[in-house]
Formats: structure tokens, C-alpha cells, sequence
């Protein structure tokens, strides 16, 4: 199978299949592109949700425009990308004229109350698998804290907890070569 068409199936899969976006998709991201294609090392998986939070745009499509790139270049990021979206599209599509007539049904309402649940144990699992990945060093534990702490302080804005992990992230690695360890 050409490597376009695979990675067409994969990340309409993973568009698919995943309610709630960003976050929600790694661990099936994870499940797809690291267990069964292994296009992705499972370290590589951290380093590129960081990235895709550190730029502009969301999460899965940043993440698939990666990874079709790493694949098949150009063309391959160009259809990851495409392909991560088109569920959604086409489910908004569909959701929003049903909504608009059924709003205020309670059913609806129960429904989305309980996708809701259902993403929080998504994004639970997704956590966990992540802190099982990362080496959980003392400077890891507290970087964890440090940037949980500036999350709790500055709401709303992913930015500045990038930024704070990045400067104390950059200040660690200094001391820590100028002491002569290998950063």
C-alpha cells in the first residue's frame, strides 16, 4: 500500500474515532502511528505534542502534518492533514443542522454530558501513558509542577506555560552543562 493511502486510513481513522480532539487523539495517535505503523518512536510522541502546542494551530492537525511529512513529504502531510480533518468537518457538518433543531431536547443534553465523561477518561489515559513514557527525574517532577503551577495561575493561556517550561527548561540545561553533564 502506497504510503499516502496509509496514512490517509490512518489519520481518517484517527479523526474519526476520536471524540473531543486535541488531547482526546493521542492515545490513539499512539496506538496508530507508534504501535502499529511505528512511523513514531514513543519518545518522539512527547516532543511532538509539545511541538504542536508551541505553534500556531490545533493539536491533530499540526501532529499530522508531521508525521506526513516524516512519512512521505509533502504530499504526505498534505493528506495526513486533510484527513485528520475531514471527519470532524463532515460530522459538524451533520451535527450542527440536527442541534439546531433539537437544542433544548434533554436526550441531546445527556448525550453530551456523557461524550463529556468520556473524554476525561481519554485525556486520563492519555496523561498516564505520557508520565510512563517521560523518565520521571527529580528536575521532571518539578517541571511538572512548575508549569501545572503557572497553568493554575494563568488560565486560559497554554502559551505562557510553554514559555515558563522552555526558560526553566534552558536554565537547567546551563547549569547543568556548566557543571560538566551531558545536557
Amino acid at each position: 500500500m502506497k504510503k499516502t493511502t496509509e496514512l490517509f486510513l490512518s489519520f481518517l481513522k484517527i479523526g474519526a474515532f476520536t471524540i473531543g480532539g486535541g488531547y482526546a487523539m493521542i492515545p490513539l495517535m499512539q496506538q496508530e502511528i507508534v504501535e502499529k505503523k511505528k512511523w513514531l518512536k514513543p519518545e518522539e510522541v512527547i516532543d511532538m505534542v509539545a511541538i504542536s502546542e508551541s505553534t500556531p494551530g490545533v493539536l491533530a492537525v499540526n501532529f499530522a502534518t508531521y508525521v506526513g511529512y516524516k512519512v512521505a513529504g509533502l504530499w504526505g502531510s498534505i493528506v495526513a492533514t486533510l484527513s485528520v480533518v475531514l471527519p470532524a468537518f463532515l460530522i459538524i457538518l451533520l451535527l450542527s443542522t440536527v442541534l439546531a433543531a433539537y437544542q433544548d431536547s434533554a436526550v441531546v443534553q445527556a448525550v453530551l454530558k456523557g461524550i463529556k465523561a468520556g473524554v476525561v477518561v481519554l485525556l486520563m489515559r492519555a496523561i498516564v501513558k505520557l508520565v510512563k513514557i517521560c523518565r520521571l527525574t527529580p528536575f521532571n517532577l518539578v517541571m511538572i509542577l512548575a508549569t501545572v503551577l503557572v497553568s493554575l495561575l494563568v488560565k486560559g493561556i497554554v502559551f505562557y506555560v510553554l514559555i515558563s517550561g522552555a526558560l526553566i527548561g534552558i536554565i537547567y540545561g546551563l547549569i547543568w552543562k556548566k557543571e560538566g553533564h551531558k545536557v
